[in-house]
């Protein structure tokens, strides 16, 4: 009796529709969900052949599959999940996923059905669908270039795969994507970056925060667009052996403040970069660009993963022997699980949820620090933050 009561009350309470009706269709029972979807009272349903819940031109094919399968034992529903349409009391049509299950108790065969409302479902992928239409619209407008580029890439894919075996095309052709894909997407991404900047600066007047705010996204997008690009670029160039390193003397605290004076640009409104030097001179011989890609690296990471109001140090020594350059946060850090695989591309932290990233940063960071004959170190806790050490011999 306990158990019948149990089962009774979750039926009862279930949040989906469930119907059980017996051999020949009849309703034997429905609880609350369903009635509410169908908008009719239990008394109203209870004897009633299930048909009447379906619309017109499925009514008369129901019957007809419970004798096909009571005769063939080939189901048409039971135990196929599928999608129906159902009809409500006013005549309402709306779609739903239903799952039978055939329970033989006391020499009798009932069927129980569970019905689940996709109307909010289907609302949001037609919703999705338009918004989709209207991305495609904007962004067809946009890149007609990028569009060209394509069709040079299929163009070049017939021509290598009558030449190579397979897995090389495949793998050149992802590599000669990713390169163009990353130049010639810049175009309309810059255009979209412009036109946003536009429409920021035209709506001013109106003072609508709304605006200001989708606006806002919409760079926050190109933005983080362009960053993903960037790590492909670089990782396209790595992978084809295509960067080298060219050291040259430079003055090390020139462009450490450059960096410095770009990135406060980048930081969120109340985070502060502090550089700061040390040491007997300030000329150094290492490859300028990548050691600019690499600090730049790590100042934009220690800008998403710490808070809005923090301080993030910069800094350069040059001793006798050692060029060292560190730049320490107070942001979320790197749980001790995840510091093993820090370094692999496209490995991301667990605890960076929803903050934009590729996970290739610290992978190009690395590979640019051996070519340059460099070494890259870091100790992180979830609690104080990250200082990474980047060192070069002299």
């Amino acid at each position: 009796m306990e158990n019948a009561a149990l089962l009774q009350a979750l039926v009862h309470n279930a949040i989906d529709g469930i119907i059980t009706i017996d051999a020949s269709g009849i309703v034997e029972s429905i609880n609350p969900a369903a009635c509410k979807l169908f908008a009719y009272q239990e008394h109203e349903v209870v004897g009633k052949n299930i048909s009447m819940l379906m619309p017109s031109t499925d009514r008369e094919n129901h019957d007809g599959y419970l004798h096909t399968y009571k005769k063939t034992g080939k189901p048409h529903i039971i135990g196929i999940g599928r999608e129906l349409t159902g009809r409500t009391k006013d005549g309402y049509h709306f779609p739903f996923k239903l799952g039978v299950s055939e329970v033989k108790y006391a020499g009798r065969t009932i069927y129980a059905g569970s019905i689940h409302d996709l109307t909010q479902q289907k609302a949001d992928e037609v919703r999705l669908k338009n918004y989709a239409s209207h991305l495609e619209e904007l962004v067809e407008e946009r890149t007609k270039t990028l569009n060209d580029a394509i069709k040079a890439i299929e163009k070049s894919k017939e021509k290598v795969s009558a030449s190579l075996e397979k897995e090389k095309e495949l793998s050149k052709l992802k590599n000669r994507f990713l390169s163009m894909a990353s130049h010639e997407f810049r175009t309309p991404l810059s255009t979209v970056h412009l036109s946003a900047s536009l429409i920021e600066k035209y709506a001013e007047p109106y003072q609508d925060e709304k605006i200001a705010k989708h606006v806002g996204k919409i760079i926050k997008s190109v933005t983080n667009l362009t960053s993903v690009l960037n790590d492909f670029l670089y990782m396209e160039q790595l992978e084809g052996g295509k960067v080298e390193a060219n050291p040259t003397h430079f003055d090390i605290v020139f462009l450490a403040t450059e960096i410095t004076e770009e990135m406060q640009l980048l930081a969120k409104e109340s985070q502060q970069i502090n550089y700061t030097h040390t040491g007997i001179q300030n000329q150094v011989f290492l490859d300028q660009n990548l050691l600019k890609n690499c600090i730049v690296n790590l100042i934009t990471n220690a800008i998403k993963y710490s808070g809005d109001i923090c301080c993030i140090e910069f800094t350069t020594k040059i001793d006798e022997t050692h060029c060292i350059i560190t730049v320490k946060d107070n942001g979320i850090g790197i749980p001790e699980d995840d510091q093993q695989h820090l370094f692999q591309p496209f490995f991301r932290a667990h605890n960076t949820g929803n903050i934009a990233g590729t996970g290739l940063g610290l992978n190009i960071v690395e590979r640019y620090l051996s070519l340059m004959k460099g070494k890259v170190s870091f100790s992180s806790t979830t609690t104080e933050g990250t200082l990474f050490t980047l060192t070069f011999k002299l």
